[in-house]
Parts: structure tokens; sequence; C-alpha cells
């Protein structure tokens, strides 16, 4: 039985990019796509500091944690403590392919153990009422058939996995990087398309290589939902028109100006509290790709948002650097709403 509801449009779990300055920076662009945590391995939580790893600010809600692990009892302890902290949803990564992870037997390994995943997918949804889902690859190494990734599927979805966000890229876990891997596998959506065809059932997600609405509106021809990752991050106001269009919203799309207004409290209390902003305005920086003024912004911001005494001020001296006009252009390409 399923349990929540599967949004169209999420954001992909990227490691070192989406924390909850992050986070919170989109809910200024979109207040109703889902995020996600950073990958979270159950070690870090069950014996690290778990506020570290799970606070949030409420605005970034709908949020995903996701954990990386294999031993189901600590996973299904992670899914509690996921519910204590009132996140949407629990994430189970299985894609990952990088050396620590796979050191840790856990993440794009676990293609190779549809049992185990099975295990832990059933250990969490013993613990907690809230969605588990799992995001995987189609396949790893030569272990990369469509017959491969469907006996995947169909064992864990046996244990009641709620939604399964699929990187139409196998990964190689040895040879390639995890950027590599990002990249160099080629993409197979007619697999992921394929999936959903022979499991109608089953809530299915894609992934990898989306870089536009344009290409998020035809994937969902054919699959549930689609999760955006590096395009979300290097170009974030892709993601201004994404309420309108795939949550059907009435309120116009913010202006860049607006994002930025927006983030100055936030900046304030966080830069007061001892943050440094360029823990902050990292993430900020794409917001002007492709426009006028985007290298002076950028600019503007890495060479001062690490000084101390950065704050509110370096952020309205850098709007200052884009021309005024782009400062309060709509979104240039307005796409017709989704049904």
């Amino acid at each position: 039985m399923k349990r929540g509801t599967t949004l169209p449009i999420s954001i992909a779990p990227m490691m070192a990019w989406t924390d909850r300055h992050y986070r919170f920076f989109m809910r200024q662009l979109s207040k109703h796509t889902l995020l996600y945590t950073e990958m979270v391995t159950t070690g870090a939580l069950l014996h690290g500091d778990k506020h570290r790893h799970l606070d949030y600010s409420p605005e970034e809600q709908p949020i995903a944690l996701q954990l990386g692990g294999d031993d189901p009892a600590a996973l299904a302890a992670c899914a509690q403590l996921a519910e204590d902290w009132g996140y949407t949803e629990v994430n189970l990564n299985v894609g990952c392919p990088s050396d620590r992870v796979q050191n840790g037997h856990f993440g794009a390994c676990l293609m190779a153990k549809p049992d185990v995943v099975a295990k832990s997918v059933d250990a969490m949804r013993n613990a907690t009422p809230l969605p588990i889902t799992v995001k995987h690859r189609i396949g790893i190494d030569d272990i990369d058939s469509y017959e491969h990734m469907h006996h995947f599927v169909t064992t864990v979805a046996s244990a009641g996995a709620d939604r399964f966000s699929v990187h139409a890229r196998k990964a190689w876990l040895k040879g390639l990087s995890p950027k590599e891997n990002r990249t160099i596998p080629p993409l197979r959506y007619d697999d992921v398309y394929k999936l959903k065809q022979d499991l109608p059932e089953l809530e299915i997600e894609i992934n990898g290589g989306v870089s536009t609405l344009e290409d998020a509106q035809r994937h969902l021809n054919h699959v549930d939902a689609v999760m955006i990752g590096r395009a979300a991050y290097e170009n974030p106001y892709l993601f201004a028109q994404v309420d309108r269009v795939f949550f059907q919203a009435k309120t116009p799309a913010p202006s860049r100006r607006q994002v930025i207004e927006n983030m100055l409290p936030y900046i304030e209390y966080w830069t007061d509290q001892g943050v440094y902003l360029n823990h902050i305005s990292r993430h900020m920086l794409g917001l002007f790709a492709g426009r006028p003024g985007a290298k002076a912004w950028k600019r503007s911001i890495s060479e001062n948002a690490h000084k101390p005494g950065a704050g509110v001020h370096t952020i309205i001296n850098a709007m200052q650097q884009v021309p005024a006009e782009v400062l309060d252009e709509s979104p240039a390409v307005s796409l017709t709403p989704v049904a």
C-alpha cells in the first residue's frame, strides 16, 4: 500500500550541495518541489551529532531524508529519527558509486543485493508511517541489463517501497570517479519508461541529464515524476516557473531581486550566529546563469563572502553589479502548465 503522494518534480540529493542553506534558498524559487538532504550515513546519525545532520528550517518542507547504509536495523532506527524530526519521507541511497560508499558496502553496491534492499525497506516501513523510497541506478558494472533492473525493482517493491527514483545511467564501480559516473555512462531513458510500462502500479521517477523544464514535461508523458540534479544547482532560477507549471500555483514567478531580498533576513540571522557568509552565498552564485551581470555577481561574492564581517551588505553590493532590468525580469520562457 502506498503511503504519501509522489510530487512531480524534485531536486536530487547531492553531496556537499543540498545542505540546509541551499534548500532554504531554493524555497524562495519553489514552494512545492520535493527537496532532499545530502546523503547521511546511518553511522553518522546513530553515533554522531544528530542536530547537525537533521535540523532544518520549517520553510524547507516538503523535505526527504536520504540515508546511506545496508543494515536494516540501523536504517529502521534512522527512519524513526526522520519521523521524530518531521521529515516528509525517507529515501535509501542505492546509487552512489564513491569509494567511501563502496567500502561501506552500501550505495550503488546494493544494486547487486536486492534482497538486502528489500529487507531494509521492510524494516524502515515497520519503523515509521513515512513513505520509504529508493534512489538507484539502472545497473552497475556488468549487472546492467533491463532484466537485472526489473528484478531489482520487483524484489524491492515486494517489501513495500513507495517510489523508485531511477538514475537512467549505470554506474561503473571501478574505473570511473563519481563525477565521471554522472556523465560518461550513456543515458537509457527508454529503460526507465519501459519499467513504468511493465510495472504501472509502481511510482517511477526519472533522473539523469534533465536540464530544462521542457525536458521534465516530456518525461512526465512516460513516468510519474522527474528528479533534477546539477541543473537545479548550476541554474537555480530554472525553478522560478516550477510551481506554476507543475503544481498549478497561481502566484507569479519571483524575480531574482525578490529571491535575493527574501534571503537577506536569513543571511543576517545565520551570520549573526557565526556562520560564514560563503557557506550560504556559494549556493546563490548561479542565480544569474546565462544573463548579463552573472560574472560580476559571482566575482563580487566569491572575492568577499569569505572575509570576516561579510554579511547582508556583501550581497547588496553584489546586486549592484547586475543590471536592474535583469534583477527584475521574469522567466524568459513561459511554459504551459501540466494538467
